[in-house]
């Protein structure tokens, strides 16, 4: 790969819904650029993009996968994104350091809830973009249906730069409405284009489309407007010089059409991202921080700046090691160089670079200012961290990913292989900013928790491809705790004597309930010796201990004062054991009879969705044992603000998604504990029992 200035690299996210056909185009892009030589299919698991196991055996995109070309004397950065909502988080990734993107529609479903995130998220980026116009060789694809959903979903600033020539089988090109000519791709491979008159059935059309393209590109340039108005013609490179500057301002959003499994429409898309799409150097330079300061810096794509660069994602490569890949924002990054993690305040040495093309290494000796490409073998670096000079420390923002909002217990079908699932789940936290794993020390459980049920079952797969570990998965058990109504006071003696030194503990206790979440308080109340001091931190152990399980149902017990106010000892037989004993004995009798309770975790529930959807969350809601706290209303958009059990959420991801086919989204978090109603505690306590016996067979 020869080198290039920074203006002439082009950094583009491929963004769509799911299925619509990005790494697909990917694959045709890089063909049609002669990076490959050959197409590959997603069907057959041998594009560039999709190199994981998981993706070649789902035939989706997993993970953002780098795919550089060269065009015109232009490097073009194709970033492939997933398109699924689990995997949302790599599209963020890719966004934060693309300069454009090319959002990729379907011409059969046309504009779908992930074109709608993709774009909103865009937008909040001030992203430029193009579309294109998807398999329209595909069976009921139809251009002018997805073009009117575009502008309806999107705005008058959706323009066609080109028209179908043939539909579904028979679409064989594109009618250019810059140039007013028809490119015509008929030697099967999509490499040869023949420009020709445009076909006379789609004269009107193309003249009434065209006529639209012409007033935008005035719009977008002043200089051009006087001429437009005076119905002078504008030629071709005002026009093309015009939608770049409407591009890079985001008065213009062209869309271009083509069928990447076909490799039709390839060129013009190629053509447009190098001319009109911006470069690293026509973006604004990004804001960051000095470390320890509150002052704000600028660091602009030069190579006379410090060096400064962004970490946007980490692979943990079973065979590699870990794998960062950068976007240089500033300064030149050098191979077998040092370079400083401003963040972790730590020296990195820095061996071979590369660019990364798929899985494919190019080795480098340098990334310049603007451009993208991978470091191994880092000691300490991750995704969200800068790297920079240490003479010229910066911060860039750190990424704000979304919180998971679905978990699952995960415990190996083989015993001894607990070690081993704790390898695994910690490489892929390496690399998985929205993946946690967390030990639940109540329920004993190792949890997972990630951002929708495909996203886990990855996780599984991975470990079983990675690391030859078989892991089931289940519904956590919840936190259930225990507490008391009431008060109750109750002896306890514990007495054994068979020969020799014998054991005696002999103690009074009071329970009285505490306010929710003020945890346990013990007094002591012994007057004259009863109870030797010594025993005092005895007994109080022997409560700790019988507070670990409940007599409802077993779970731990809070929100309680014990006092303890009474009692006798003998002075040979009595120790720390048998008080211990006794107090553990006096705490549970006396719990019996305090009118115990059981608690749930309540959560903090915010649902976002559509208007029309209100009613059947609300429903859904009532059902989930929910209470509505209040609403925020949106631009066509709801937040409900709910308080719901935990019991009741573990499977809302995957429901919540089904009610608001895909536009619905939800955050939650722990609130407080309250009593569980008792036909719910009933069904708890019972299972519980149930649970004890066949443990206890």
């Amino acid at each position: 790969m020869k080198s290039y200035s920074t203006d002439q690299i082009r950094n583009v996210a491929l963004i769509s819904h799911g299925g619509a056909g990005k790494t697909s185009l990917a694959e045709a892009l890089l063909f049609t650029s002669g990076a490959v030589n050959r197409l590959g299919k997603v069907e057959a698991g041998n594009t560039v993009t999709d190199f994981d196991a998981d993706e070649i055996k789902r035939q989706v995109t997993i993970g953002t996968a780098l795919a550089p070309l060269e065009w015109r004397n232009v490097k073009i950065n194709l970033l492939d994104t997933p398109g699924f909502f689990d995997f949302f988080a790599d599209v963020q990734a890719a966004l934060r350091v693309a300069d454009s993107a090319v959002v990729v529609v379907c011409g059969v479903s046309g504009v779908e809830v992930g074109t709608e995130k993709v774009w909103k998220y865009a937008d909040e980026l001030n992203l430029p973009r193009l579309v294109f116009i998807n398999k329209l060789n595909r069976e009921n694809a139809n251009f002018d249906s997805v073009l009117e959903q575009l502008r309806s979903h999107f705005g008058v600033r959706v323009f066609p730069l080109q028209y179908p020539i043939g539909k579904e089988d028979s679409f064989r090109g594109v009618v250019d409405l810059v140039k007013m000519k028809a490119l015509l791709y008929e030697d099967g491979t999509g490499l040869k284009v023949r420009e020709e008159e445009i076909p006379a059935e789609l004269q009107g059309k193309v003249e009434e489309l065209r006529e639209k393209v012409v007033e935008a590109a005035a719009e977008a340039d002043d200089s051009l407007m006087e001429k437009y108005l005076e119905e002078e013609a504008l030629e071709e490179e005002e026009i093309h010089k015009a939608l770049r500057i409407g591009t890079l301002e985001g008065k213009i959003i062209p869309v271009l059409c083509g069928s990447a499994t076909k490799n039709l429409g390839m060129q013009p898309l190629l053509d447009l991202i190098a001319s009109a799409l911006p470069s690293p150097a026509d973006r604004p330079a990004p804001l960051g921080k000095i470390p320890g300061k509150e002052d704000e810096v600028t660091r602009k794509p030069s190579a006379d700046e410090p060096l400064s660069a962004f970490v946007f994602k980490t692979l943990a490569d079973p065979y590699v090691g870990r794998v960062n890949y950068v976007r240089v924002y500033s300064g030149v990054l050098k191979a077998d160089s040092q370079i400083y993690n401003a963040g972790k305040e730590k020296a990195e040495r820095l061996g071979n670079i590369f660019f990364m093309r798929g899985k494919t290494q190019i080795q480098t000796p340098e990334i310049i200012p603007g451009d993208i490409g991978a470091l191994v073998k880092l000691n300490v670096t991750t995704t969200g961290d800068t790297l920079c000079d240490k003479a010229a420390p910066v911060i860039f923002p750190p990424m704000d990913f979304p919180e998971p909002v679905i978990s699952f217990a995960i415990e190996p079908k083989s015993k001894g292989d607990e070690d081993k699932v704790g390898v695994g789940l910690a490489r892929f936290l390496e690399e998985d900013p929205t993946f946690r794993v967390e030990r639940n020390t109540e329920t004993k459980q190792i949890i997972i928790s990630g951002m929708g049920d495909t996203h886990l079952d990855v996780i599984v797969d991975r470990l079983a491809q990675r690391y030859g570990i078989e892991v089931n998965l289940s519904t956590p058990k919840v936190p259930y705790k225990e507490t008391i109504r009431g008060s109750s006071k109750k002896e306890g003696k514990y007495k054994k004597q068979s020969g020799g030194r014998g054991q005696y503990g002999h103690v009074f206790l009071e329970l009285n309930s505490l306010p929710r979440g003020e945890g346990f308080v013990f007094e002591d109340r012994i007057v004259g010796g009863v109870v030797p001091r010594q025993y005092i931190p005895a007994v109080e152990k022997g409560v700790l201990e019988a507070m670990e399980e409940g007599v409802l149902a077993g779970y731990p017990v809070v929100d309680v004062k014990v006092a303890l106010y009474d009692g006798s000892y003998h002075t040979v037989d009595s120790s720390e054991m048998a008080f211990k004993i006794a107090a553990a004995m006096a705490f549970r009798g006396a719990m019996e009879n305090a009118d115990p309770v059981l608690l749930e975790p309540i959560m903090d529930v915010e649902i976002t969705v559509p208007e029309n959807f209100m009613g059947d969350i609300m429903g859904d809601m009532n059902s989930r044992r929910g209470r509505i706290q209040g609403m925020v209303p949106g631009e066509g958009m709801q937040t409900i603000k709910v308080q719901a059990p935990l019991a009741e959420m573990f499977t809302y991801a995957i429901d919540l998604r089904s009610m608001t086919q895909g536009r619905g989204t939800f955050k939650m978090k722990f609130s407080h504990y309250e009593e569980v109603p008792f036909q719910e505690s009933e069904k708890i306590i019972a299972a519980a029992k149930a649970a004890k016996e066949e443990k206890d067979k």
